[in-house]
């Protein structure tokens, strides 16, 4: 289960990433596309805003890929549940405030490696 839960967790942190990316460097080029919604004259008035949020998700996934870094099993769970449930938040946030599919993205994938930690250390006892 513990394999289980480190893949959930890399593949988190890998699309925590993927989004800093976006957000960072290609908002103004793919915003319009993924974000088909929202009007295209929106994106260059708001690309310091967006990397500002790209910038959060770095940090999400930096968590992340720390907390897969750590020895001390106890240590390894407790910052992961921290991150993941900051990813849990976010994407419940996000549901509410832009669409329902961020949820499945973020909040779904986060509950599920949640889970998968509880149930390897749980195992491990």
């Amino acid at each position: 289960m513990r394999v289980v839960a480190n893949t959930l967790i890399g593949l988190i942190a890998v699309l925590h990433l993927y989004i800093a990316w976006f957000e960072i460097f290609a908002w103004v080029e793919r915003g319009p596309v993924v974000f088909s919604a929202f009007p295209t004259e929106l994106f260059p008035q708001t690309t310091a805003m967006a990397a500002n949020q790209g910038l959060y998700n770095a940090f999400l996934a930096a968590g992340l890929i720390w907390s897969l870094l750590i020895r001390d099993r106890k240590w390894r769970a407790n910052i992961a549940y921290c991150f993941l449930i900051f990813v849990a938040i976010a994407g419940v946030f996000g549901a509410f405030t832009v669409s329902p599919r961020i949820a499945l993205v973020q909040s779904v994938p986060a509950g599920l490696a949640m889970l998968a930690v509880f149930l390897a250390k749980r195992k491990a006892m």
